[in-house]
Formats: C-alpha cells, sequence, structure tokens
C-alpha cells in the first residue's frame, strides 16, 4: 500500500475537509481528492461520506485510519533505524521565504561545529503554512515568522523586525517616511488562501483577525507577492529587513506590530537534536 496515498488520507480523516486537508498537505484540492478516489478504488471501498460541508468516516475508513496511522508511524520508526544502522541522521529544518537567511550564518556555524555528522535537510514552505510543515510533522524545527497559532508549538524569539508596505518605486507614496494601513486603504493587498492561519492570514492582509479583510490577488509564494505588486500595484508588506529587487521600495507601516523571526518545534516531541538546535539558535541570538 502507497505510504504517501495513506499520509494523505490521515490528513482528510483527521480535518474533515479536503480543502484543509490540501493546505496541511501543501497541494492543491483536485490531486487530493483523486489520491483519495484511487485509494478507494484499489481498496474496493468507499472510505469517505462527502457531503458540501465536509466529509465523515464510513467504518472501513475508520478502520483504516487507525491502520494507517500506525503503518506510518511504523515506517518513519523504520527509517530512523535505517539511518541509525547506517551511522548518519538527519534533521529536517523547516524555512519560510528568507528566515533560513535571515537567522544567519551564525546558527549553521555553530550547530555543525556542535554535531558535524549530522545531515541538515531544509523545506521550505509557502505562505500558507507558517508553521513551514511542524503541524503536519513534516519537519522536526523550524525558522519562521509570527504572528500564527501556535498552540502545541514552543516558539523562542530570534528578533523583532518591523514591516512596511513594498510599493512600486514610481508610486506616489513611496516617498513618504512613514505610512499607516489606513493610508492604503483604497489600495488591492495581497491576500493568503482560504484556510491559512487567521491570524497569520490577517496581519499580512493589514487587517484583524475575523475582521474585514482588504481584497486583492491570493498569493502564495514571495516571487507571487513583489510580482502582484511590480505589475498591478497591489500593496504587500514585508519585513524591512527583507531585499528588494531594484524597482521596488519598502515605507515601515507604523500602526502595525512587528513581526518575529522564530525558532519553533513541536511541544510534544523530546529529540534531542531538536533541543540543541533551539539552545544554538537561542545563544546565537543573545536578548539586546
Amino acid at each position: 500500500m502507497d505510504l504517501r496515498l495513506l499520509r494523505y488520507f490521515v490528513a482528510v480523516a483527521e480535518e474533515r475537509h479536503f480543502g484543509r486537508a490540501a493546505t496541511r498537505l501543501h497541494m492543491t484540492q483536485p490531486p487530493l481528492s483523486r489520491a483519495i478516489k484511487q485509494l478507494e478504488t484499489e481498496l474496493g471501498t468507499a472510505l469517505l461520506h462527502r457531503s458540501a460541508t465536509g466529509v465523515s468516516l464510513t467504518a472501513a475508513g475508520a478502520a483504516l485510519h487507525d491502520e494507517a496511522r500506525a503503518l506510518l508511524a511504523q515506517a518513519e520508526v523504520a527509517r530512523e533505524k535505517v539511518a541509525a544502522a547506517a551511522g548518519s541522521t538527519t534533521l529536517t529544518v523547516g524555512t519560510l521565504a528568507d528566515s533560513a537567511e535571515q537567522a544567519g550564518a551564525r546558527v549553521v556555524t555553530a550547530f555543525r561545529r556542535r554535531h558535524p555528522g549530522i545531515h541538515i535537510r531544509v523545506r521550505e514552505a509557502d505562505f500558507t503554512d507558517p508553521t513551514t510543515g511542524l503541524r503536519a510533522e513534516l519537519v522536526d524545527v523550524a525558522l519562521t515568522r509570527t504572528p500564527f497559532d501556535d498552540t502545541g508549538i514552543g516558539t523562542h524569539v530570534l528578533r523583532s523586525d518591523p514591516v512596511g508596505a513594498i510599493l512600486r518605486a514610481d508610486d506616489p507614496l513611496a516617498n513618504r517616511d512613514t505610512l499607516s494601513v489606513r493610508d492604503l486603504d483604497d489600495r488591492p493587498w495581497f491576500r493568503l488562501p482560504e484556510g491559512t492561519d487567521p491570524r497569520w492570514r490577517a496581519y499580512w492582509n493589514g487587517s484583524a483577525p475575523g475582521g474585514e479583510s482588504h481584497d486583492g490577488p491570493v498569493v502564495r509564494t514571495v516571487q507571487e507577492c513583489l510580482q502582484a505588486v511590480l505589475w498591478n500595484g497591489t500593496v504587500g508588506l514585508a519585513p524591512l529587513a527583507h531585499a528588494l529587487p531594484p524597482d521596488l521600495v519598502a515605507v515601515p507601516v507604523t500602526d502595525l506590530p512587528p513581526t518575529d523571526l522564530v525558532v519553533a518545534w513541536n511541544e510534544t516531541g523530546g529529540d534531542p537534536l531538536v533541543r540543541s538546535f533551539v539552545s544554538l539558535a537561542a545563544a546565537s541570538y543573545p536578548p539586546a
């Protein structure tokens, strides 16, 4: 049985919704739906009751959910045992946009010195997942930014960065020393997809969680954000420390709180490599 299909099924079973499961898996909904149909065809039975509001498990689906979780956990244990037997260990680090670059070479140098035999695998997430895969257990530790729902996730602030509005260099507001959100209310703002963490989605849209959001194009990556600004005059937000192309400028927005660059980890985990990474990252950024 394909472990990839089982992982997809477990996500749908736990989210009870194809859209939320697709967001969790960092994929679009149509291929996820096709994958679940393929699994049902292979097993010769329906696994889900589908409705307009979501999905629920059939009796067969409930039975598979328990078995699939066990199989996936067993596969992970097997992977770890093989790695240990081969004398190699891997730590998967999740990153978001330029978070790894902003964390700097200090963390890399300190970790390499402490753990020279550890292989680091980097997984870059798009803006739909500020945890960069922590919730889906795709990464061991993350370098990312706040704000997001950190239930079950530990964070340590490395640095706080003020944010600015990203505008074209020829924009009438580009020469202002500072701006407020109200100055930009009549502009289109980029938006993150439905299903994205509400606090994260609202912050980068210059709106309040649960409140009315600014309208504009939906984006998922840094390049989509920058191109929306460049081609359509869309308002984007970014940390002022973020490097920009020559045709774009950042103007500080004074009525938005800063975004924190953080190292994050799952609080339920106890991996000593994760604890070491967090400790070294924290030591690399002593309090100001």
